[in-house]
């Protein structure tokens, strides 16, 4: 058989060429702007070479510093095409992280959005390495001057006037190796600084394919990706896009749940990703406000669990599958997706328990589990262990460019094992590969010896009425060593009390697993990707900022 590279280059042009009419549709906030996959192609073309007339050679890094758009998938394609690498900052970590992947990342070149030009403006002076920056939209003076300003920025460019004039064609080199780096993005750092994953060309491609194919998404499909193109590879969506053809929806920086229905609505979108708050808040929105959304099928989820009881109101109030997909940044990052096999009856007992799973392991990811002792666990749907898994598009390193000190360069070795990358996820696997998470690993609660998953306590919390969302953390306790504390978010107008949600779970978990320490909140904190975050819950609590309340257990 022949062996030619597998290249992204390959999927622009097949994307570009073969399906030149299917569109990339950026919302405005009040309409749409439409951009076909030919002319995608021509600017994608264009971008190589106006990069080229900036020194990017070989493979160097090129930044982003955007929402989800038209040009940020040009940028998504198109660089590493030309053989250097794409990194994609997280625009919503904290400024220092954000200057700590920058260096680390060491692009010479950014990319920015009008919008994010004045934030991006305070940061370039720490970001050495930067000598040009692009900036995608009209822009005021003072805000120019600013990017301009640091001493190391050679020029500020806008992109309409940098892509003008450039060819139209390009040819992208076939000589890559398909295993160098097309692609990279940071972990949120919630433990330590962020860790860089650098993706192939390789493990790009045959994860588009995977999930493709897992999803059955074609080009029919018009694809709602509201997870942020920095976050995770983008779950692979640019490039599935150009792999079937399907039409990608960018709400750019419209992700409250009221433009979300709109653009639903008003572009008849079929499918979509992102996380469980997200798809909350548009559950809730859809609940109280007219909107016809009977064009979408299925919403993927990831990033976290989400509660049954919003999978279940999707489905019997808009006809919606909520489709679990569990994965990370170091995984590239879907390991595995939640679609239940036809011997499983809709709406059964049996249906709803591969449907609130995390899903099938993929073709391409092999999976185990691996107790405290190190010893595999059987794959019975009942005995746990910690995760691990390897394959294709699994990292088998973090991105090291020589500066780690040897407690940093300890840190990242340690998630790996004999070639197994260990995900830090708690769970147990069916015998027909369907993985059930119980905790992350650090989250689970060991009260008096025995453990308690933090995750179900949270499932069974959101399904009350009442509750919009729920967050459940181990706190230290004098007799038992460790029990939960439940902070809840009440939905607007709701009346419920610590008692009668403690009441609520009385039939749902096992009495000693109930908390009995409960505080009602405004909001669960969140990480930079819509995770809950429960460092900061743990910190609050220990420095007496919740209103704790306590109900006695009968």
């Amino acid at each position: 058989m022949q062996s030619p590279p597998l290249l992204i280059s390959q999927l622009l042009r097949y994307g570009t060429e073969l399906h030149a009419d299917s569109e990339v549709v950026t919302w405005t906030g009040t309409g749409s702007r439409r951009m076909t996959y030919a002319e995608v192609g021509r600017q994608a073309a264009q971008l190589a070479h106006a990069l080229r007339s900036l020194g990017v050679e070989g493979d160097d890094r090129v930044a982003t510093f955007m929402w989800n758009n038209a040009e940020h998938l040009i940028a998504y394609i198109g660089v590493p095409s030309m053989g250097a690498v794409l990194h994609a900052w997280n625009l919503r970590l904290f400024p220092e992280q954000v200057v700590y992947i920058g260096n680390h990342g060491a692009a010479t070149v950014v990319i920015v959005d009008n919008t994010l030009a004045e934030p991006l403006s305070a940061l370039l002076p720490h970001l050495p390495n930067i000598r040009h920056v692009i900036v995608n939209g009209h822009v005021e003076e003072a805000t120019r001057a600013a990017l301009g300003a640091p001493g190391h920025v050679e020029g500020v460019h806008d992109w309409s006037t940098l892509l003008e004039g450039m060819p139209e064609t390009y040819e992208w080199p076939e000589d890559l190796d398909e295993n160098c780096a097309s692609s990279m993005c940071y972990t949120s750092g919630t433990t330590g600084s962020p860790k860089g994953v650098a993706y192939s060309h390789r493990s790009n491609v045959l994860h588009a394919m995977s999930v493709a194919m897992t999803l059955s998404i074609s080009a029919a499909d018009r694809h709602l990706v509201v997870v942020p193109l920095f976050h995770a590879n983008a779950w692979g969506f640019p490039y599935v896009a150009m792999a079937t053809g399907a039409s990608l929806m960018m709400p750019d920086r419209f992700l409250q749940a009221e433009p979300l229905a709109r653009f639903i609505e008003t572009e008849r979108i079929t499918t979509g990703a992102g996380v469980p708050t997200v798809w909350n808040d548009l559950l809730q929105y859809l609940d109280t406000n007219p909107a016809d959304v009977s064009s979408c099928r299925m919403l993927l989820v990831g990033g976290a669990a989400a509660p049954p009881a919003m999978m279940r109101a999707y489905q019997e109030r808009h006809g919606i599958d909520i489709v679990h997909g569990w994965g990370m940044t170091e995984t590239s990052p879907v390991g595995s997706i939640a679609i239940a096999p036809p011997s499983a009856e809709v709406g059964s007992d049996e249906y709803w328990r591969y449907r609130t799973a995390q899903g099938r392991i993929v073709l391409g990811v092999e999976a185990r589990l691996v107790d405290g002792d190190g010893r595999e666990v059987a794959w019975d749907g009942s005995s746990v262990g910690e995760v691990e898994v390897r394959g294709p598009w699994i990292a088998r390193s973090y991105y090291a460019n020589g500066t780690e000190t040897a407690t940093e360069l300890e840190e990242m070795t340690a998630k790996f094992d004999d070639g197994w990358l260990r995900t830090g996820d708690v769970g147990c696997l069916t015998r027909d590969g369907f993985l059930i998470l119980t905790d992350r690993a650090k989250d689970v609660i060991k009260s008096g010896g025995e453990w308690i998953s933090s995750v179900a306590l949270e499932n069974a919390i959101m399904g009350h009425p009442d509750v919009a969302e729920a967050s459940v953390v181990g706190v230290p306790d004098a007799k038992w060593g460790e029990r939960p504390l439940a902070s809840v978010v009440l939905k607007e107008g709701a009346t419920a009390t610590p008692e009668s949600l403690r009441e609520f779970l009385g039939d749902k978990m096992a009495r000693w697993q109930i908390p009995e320490r409960w505080a009602l909140i405004d909001a669960v904190p969140k990480t930079s990707v819509g995770k809950f975050d429960k460092k900061v819950l743990r910190k609050r609590y220990a420095d007496g900022e919740l209103d704790v309340t306590t109900v006695e257990i009968r």
